[in-house]
């Protein structure tokens, strides 16, 4: 499926909220955030899909991107903690890439986790919360998701929360070294149509709204500059 080219239109600020699902919190990041984030990402496993661990020092720098991107917009990529459990696991959100593209323009949803959450469908709850924050307050026509070709644990979060593959928009990632060997990438997309739709599916089966504990964004004020 392809469409035409068209201008995203996204609001240039909008006050930080949190989202909280029935067992996770997706929150602003937080300076004690920091030294698990190093050590999820020194991890070989967690960053299997990607060409190396990080430093700390580089780890530090992509802590500041991601929760500088939220002091931005108000919305990005989340830290998503288990409350009364464990004060950070990692993070699920959404993003604007900011390189050119086919699929462009398109804001993408994804994730890291710590290995210690693996296995207990943290990912989906909490990109099924992304999505509804996506069209429901971003009033995205479509949200992507982009992926190493290999990557089927990815994939099968997408499926779950109603993605499909985006056939003929594969892309060799710009930011990944031209010799990695996983440096193509494929391409999931949901657009807000086939999401109202599956929501209703959902709360039909489930009698009660599907996504009922996302919380309301709370009126702040923009940082200063």
């Amino acid at each position: 499926m392809r469409i035409k080219p068209q201008t995203l239109v996204l609001p240039t600020y909008l006050a930080p909220l949190e989202l909280r699902t029935p067992r996770l919190l997706l929150r602003q990041w937080k300076e004690s955030d920091l030294d698990a984030w190093v050590d999820m990402n020194a991890d070989a496993q967690v960053r299997k899909y990607f060409p190396r661990p990080l430093t700390r020092e580089e780890a530090r720098g992509e802590f500041e991107r991601i929760s500088g991107g939220i002091k931005q917009r108000g919305w990005g990529m989340w830290a998503v903690e288990v409350p009364g459990v464990t004060p950070f696991i990692g993070f699920v959100g959404l993003n604007p890439p900011m390189f050119p593209a086919p699929w462009q323009p398109g804001v993408e949803i994804g994730w890291r986790l710590a290995q210690s959450a693996w296995g207990q469908g943290y990912a989906t709850e909490a990109a099924e919360a992304s999505l509804y924050f996506a069209f429901e307050h971003l009033q995205l026509p479509h949200v992507l998701a982009l992926s190493v070709t290999t990557n089927s644990p990815s994939h099968a979060v997408m499926e779950r929360i109603g993605m499909q593959r985006w056939h003929g928009m594969e892309f060799d990632h710009p930011r990944v070294p031209a010799d990695w060997p996983l440096k193509n990438h494929v391409v999931h997309r949901i657009d807000a149509d086939a999401w109202q739709a599956l929501r209703a599916k959902r709360e039909a089966v489930a009698k009660t709204p599907a996504f009922k504990r996302v919380s309301k964004p709370k009126s702040l004020k923009k940082p200063a500059k």
